[in-house]
């Protein structure tokens, strides 16, 4: 199965429709991160400051995901993002404005972060939780193959054409063409019409955390997973945080940044139709052992070696996280039961992210007393580790694929 078998889900309208709408919005996501990079350094030429604010990001959406989780069990999931949506859009059209008029400074980079974090911290679980609502099951493991290849497509070249804008009209174009994405992607989630999900039976907000809580530690697959992501998205913080502050001391900052980024999102596709052509018959495990390729784009940066490597390494790097997300968000879907799921993803999400915040403080100051090559092998050499000893934990390996004996028929409102 190709791409062919990817495109397969399109067929159903109402995945055709949630593809839509996040492809809209990622659109202008994938111009983003290296505008709001080089956004922050133009206001405080610090790492440092840089790490701060995506700190802010990330360490809001873990702290309100918990949140997020059950509202997205017991509310309509479209509604839910929906309103984030909104959120978003003011935000990045707020923050488009105080660029344009130059009056954006490091506390308001700060505030944005927050209420754009929490907004994602809602979104994400409501979106993950969605996707089998809208799909047969036989077509859910190319439904997140393909919602994978499409970022990491619009990732080819959002990062190089944000460069590229960047450079020649500045940053808030950026945040504006992102706002004006959130509102398309509303435009499609209103046309949406899927059957409600079954939700949890009443009780109290901290019983519904803690009966999501249990799904998670009764099973050795999701436990032990979750901690390896939290142990290689601390040391990945290495590479997005000190990435901008080395291109601008050794490369073309923006410019060769969003190359790279853009390689790397030619790597995510590959690693995505990969993740739909081969079914391993232990995928979890398969998936760890190549994610111990993340170790190599941390470790090409220091140093750091020269841009055609750093670009390949990304390349290898971020194919080898499609690969593993592709078969680690399907296996969720299929064996976690539905009226739980959302809490979850957030406990995934919660875990997975919580010690990032940290790394981007962390790296900064590390590189200043190590400096930078020593802190990113440091990096690397966890990151490998980690990802090696979570696929050879037995609970892990024991997750098989149930073969798919016939294809269900679509799942109408």
């Amino acid at each position: 199965m190709g791409l062919g078998g990817a495109v397969q889900p399109l067929r159903e309208r109402q995945f055709r429709l949630l593809w839509l709408g996040q492809v809209a919005s990622g659109m202008g996501d994938a111009l983003v991160p290296v505008a709001l990079a080089f956004a922050v350094l133009s206001v405080n030429r610090s790492a440092t400051a840089l790490g701060g604010v995506l700190a802010a990001f990330t360490l809001t959406r873990v702290v309100f995901t918990l949140v997020g989780g059950v509202v997205a069990d017991r509310l309509p999931r479209r509604a839910v993002m929906l309103a984030c949506d909104g959120v978003r859009a003011a935000v990045e059209a707020f923050t488009a404005a105080m660029l344009f008029t130059h009056n954006m400074t490091l506390p308001l980079f700060f505030v944005t972060a927050v209420v754009f974090g929490a907004a994602s911290a809602f979104f994400g679980p409501a979106s993950d939780g969605l996707v089998p609502q809208t799909v047969s099951a036989a077509n859910l493991q190319p439904a997140n193959a393909l919602l994978g290849i499409s970022r990491n497509a619009l990732n080819i070249f959002g990062p190089a054409a944000s460069g590229a804008i960047v450079a020649l009209a500045g940053t808030g174009w950026v945040f504006a063409i992102d706002s004006a994405s959130f509102v398309a992607s509303a435009y499609f989630l209103v046309q949406l019409q899927v059957r409600t999900h079954m939700r949890p039976a009443h009780s109290h907000f901290l019983e519904q955390l803690r009966d999501g809580y249990h799904e998670v530690t009764s099973r050795p697959w999701v436990r032990a997973p979750i901690v390896g992501f939290a142990i290689s998205n601390f040391c990945f913080a290495a590479f997005i945080v000190l990435g901008p502050r080395i291109f601008l001391d050794h490369f073309d900052g923006a410019r060769d940044w969003g190359i790279v980024s853009a390689c790397g999102a030619v790597g995510g596709i590959v690693g995505g139709l990969a993740s739909v052509r081969f079914r391993p018959s232990h995928p979890l495990s398969a998936g760890f052992f190549a994610c111990m390729l993340i170790g190599v784009p941390i470790a090409a940066l220091a140093g750091p070696l020269p841009l055609v490597a750093i670009a390949a390494s990304w390349t290898l790097g971020l194919g080898a996280v499609a690969l593993c997300n592709t078969w680690w968000e399907t296996t969720l879907q299929r064996d976690i039961p539905e009226s739980v799921y959302a809490r979850v993803r957030s406990y995934d999400i919660l875990v997975s992210f919580v010690f990032m915040p940290l790394g981007f403080l962390v790296f900064p100051l590390l590189a200043r007393v190590w400096g930078y090559e020593e802190t990113l092998l440091a990096a690397a050499l966890v990151t490998a580790v980690t990802n090696l000893v979570v696929g050879f934990v037995p609970g892990v390996h024991a997750v098989t694929v149930a073969p798919v004996t016939a294809l269900a028929e679509p799942r109408v409102a």
